[in-house]
């Protein structure tokens, strides 16, 4: 017995000291950042009443709490660390339990409650660890701030980053029509934008959009998908198998069909047909005809009637949408069938030669001074005085009285006049409005940085005019294009100065832009060349900035490059032979300073050597 008691001494004294002292109990939490904890604790309140109680941080000491976070009197909190600390439980029923409200990482530890219970040894004490996870972030929630022809802005607000700081955005997109496997993703690295464009769209096509959240943990859950349709623009092509056959002399018959689908850009409204005479040389005449054909089925046509016989005619056909017009579609020229004459008793009424060259004269400055005007009043207005004085033309022709003569010259000069009027009055308003409107500066572009398909972008404004800025919008095109055709255009705020585009389809692109205020838009900016599609981060210097119709594109010849590699290697042999003749220069310095030193050894010590022998010669000189 006393051999199994020895054996046992120490666990009955460490059961002892438990006893004394008080063993705590200890369990786990785990919490995910951003929600509640709560840590439990109770005691018998029926038995000992509301007995005061504290929460600490750490292990639980001999008395109080260590690190005190709460504490409560038995009634109320006499002691709050931060209001996310609560006492939530029925403390009247002895459940003390702490809250901690959205919990952080940094919220991770032991904690410690006492229950201050009368008597020695007599406190109830419970620890509790808590372990607080970083998660994923929440999902966006994704809207719409604008829609053009062939760009899309989306905007977001933040979300609960799931604990760990947010580290890029993912953006999806795909057509309407297809799965997502099919998509686009493009990586935004910026954690700290809030709205992105996504350019190079098709116009009048729908797509959807969703949004993902990037942590160090992960990726959020998809937002909520977008389902956008750009809006309609003028058709990208021109009407195809286009021909031209004369059915009469006065009329020709004209057929046509629509735009390939992919480049209607749109619903097709109509078609403009325009024609115009051409003389026997092929050369234009007058001026175009008009007519609006409404589109109705794959295979159109039209028969213009009231022509000349035996006439050269040109005809071109456009395409239409509620957006604008679309490029012409060309056919070689066609002439009407000559007419067929019939034998009529014809009366005519010859003018004098003098009234002749008159009238011929009169109708020279007539028609000079219709050509002049036209460029300065509407082409239907012009159309219209050109008639009713032609029609005037031609009755004087008819009767050339010398009173008619008379009138003719009269209204001719008056026409004349009125043009003079008009002109001066069109030249007024233009020098006018160019004195008082002046409009901005254009901005200066800059490139930030291009990941993939995003593009970083950023801009100083120029001198803002008479007016204030009104806003900014950007032109976008592919590399080879014409800045008239399949551009981008995307609006920005006039306090705007950065903006983030997702390119869609990568590519090269010029980018430029515009500033815009109440009595005009600049003229346009610097243009950047960009091209997307590559990983990583890319730079653009200043070079790049310039138009691309400034900087010369044909390669290096044959003996241009042969002449760049040899200038390199003479570079490089030259500088080969000045690090040798260094080297060599120093190998020599050095020897030399060797050899110095060595010599100074060397007399020093036959210096110290002959020194003993001197002074023996001396002392026996003295003894001598």
């Amino acid at each position: 017995m006393v051999v199994l008691g020895s054996r046992h001494l120490p666990l009955c004294c460490s059961l002892l000291l438990c006893l004394l002292l008080g063993c705590v109990p200890t369990e786990g939490i785990i919490a995910t950042v951003g929600t509640d904890a709560t840590l439990l604790c109770n005691y018998d309140a029926k038995y000992y009443g509301k007995l005061p109680v504290c929460w600490g941080r750490g292990a639980i000491p001999n008395s109080g709490c260590a690190n005190e976070v709460i504490k409560s009197d038995g009634r109320t909190v006499v002691h709050r660390l931060t209001e996310r600390y609560l006492l939530m439980g029925n403390q009247g029923a002895g459940d003390v339990s702490l809250t901690i409200r959205q919990v952080e990482e940094s919220d991770s530890g032991t904690y410690g409650c006492r229950v201050d219970i009368p008597g020695w040894f007599n406190d109830h004490k419970h620890q509790v660890t808590l372990t607080v996870v970083a998660v994923r972030p929440d999902p966006l929630m994704v809207q719409t701030r604008e829609v053009k022809e062939r760009s899309v802005t989306i905007r977001w607000n933040p979300v609960f980053d799931g604990g760990r700081p947010i580290t890029s955005y993912m953006v999806d997109l795909k057509n309407k029509q297809t799965s997502w496997d099919t998509g686009v993703r493009t990586e935004i690295s910026n954690p700290e934008l809030t709205q992105v464009t996504l350019v190079d769209l098709r116009p009048a096509k729908s797509y959807n959009i969703r949004m993902f959240v990037v942590n160090s943990i992960g990726m959020s859950e998809a937002s909520n998908v977008l389902t956008i349709t750009t809006k309609e623009a003028a058709p990208e092509g021109t009407p195809l198998d286009m021909r031209i056959e004369a059915l009469t002399s006065h009329s020709i018959k004209v057929t046509w069909k629509p735009p390939s689908a992919d480049l209607r850009n749109g619903v097709l409204q109509s078609y403009s047909v325009s024609y115009r005479e051409y003389d026997p040389a092929g050369r234009q005449y007058k001026r175009w005809q008009h007519q609006s054909v409404t589109a109705t089925q794959e295979l159109e046509s039209l028969i213009l009637s009231n022509l000349k016989p035996s006439t050269k005619y040109g005809v071109i056909i456009q395409a239409k949408t509620k957006a604008g017009i679309g490029p012409a579609s060309t056919a070689p020229l066609c002439s009407t069938l000559d007419e067929v004459h019939t034998t009529s008793e014809v009366v005519t009424v010859t003018p004098t030669s003098t009234d002749t060259t008159m009238q011929r004269q009169e109708t020279s400055s007539f028609t000079t001074a219709v050509e002049s005007v036209t460029d300065a009043i509407d082409w239907e207005q012009s159309t219209s005085s050109f008639t009713s004085v032609h029609t005037t033309s031609e009755v004087v022709t008819v009767t050339p009285t010398s009173t008619d003569t008379t009138m003719q010259r009269e209204e001719t000069s008056s026409f004349t006049t009125a043009v003079e009027s008009v002109t001066d009055a069109i030249d007024w308003d233009q020098s006018t409005s160019s004195f008082t409107s002046v409009p901005p500066d254009p901005p200066v572009v800059e490139l930030k940085e291009v990941i993939d398909t995003s593009i970083s972008l950023c801009w100083t404004p120029g001198f803002e005019g008479d007016s204030p800025i009104t806003g900014y919008y950007l032109e976008y095109k592919a590399l080879n294009a014409s800045w008239d055709y399949t551009k981008a255009v995307v609006d920005f705020s006039p306090n705007q100065t950065e903006a983030t585009i997702i390119e869609i389809n990568p590519s090269t692109y010029n980018i430029r832009m515009f500033a815009k205020n109440s009595l005009g838009t600049s003229k346009a900016s610097n243009v950047l060349t960009i091209t997307t599609g590559r990983t990583g981060h890319q730079k653009i210097d200043t070079a790049t900035t310039v138009s691309s119709e400034l900087v010369s594109s044909e390669p290096l010849s044959p003996d241009a490059a042969a002449s760049v590699n040899g200038s390199h290697n003479g570079h490089l042999a030259a500088i080969v032979m000045s690090v040798v003749l260094v080297v060599l220069i120093v190998a020599i310095v050095t020897t030399w300073q060797i050899r110095r030193v060595r010599q100074k050894e060397g007399s020093l010590s036959l210096w110290e050597s002959n020194l003993p022998l001197r002074l023996r010669d001396s002392e026996s000189l003295q003894e001598l």
